[in-house]
């Protein structure tokens, strides 16, 4: 199932939620979104943001797909 932005849904079951955060994650994404809310961040929670961001990539990522997915770099291994 590719949900669209306005099928998003959390709560429901667990593939749903993982599609919706998908969707979620790649509307963030988005350059003018992006630059619009880094604006606007206080630095308080961008620490708050950074901190949960980077606890949950380290949780669910290994350092190669760290390096390859997110920082788009040939893996150090």
């Amino acid at each position: 199932m590719n949900l669209n932005p306005h099928e998003m849904c959390f709560g429901l079951n667990t593939e749903l939620d993982q599609q919706s955060v998908s969707i979620f994650l790649q509307l963030l994404g988005r350059k003018e979104l992006a630059e619009t809310l880094g604006n606007r961040l206080s630095s308080e929670e961008i620490g708050a943001f950074v901190h949960l961001t980077t606890g949950l990539l380290k949780k669910n990522m290994t350092e190669d797909e760290y390096h390859e997915l997110f920082l788009c770099e040939e893996s150090p291994h």
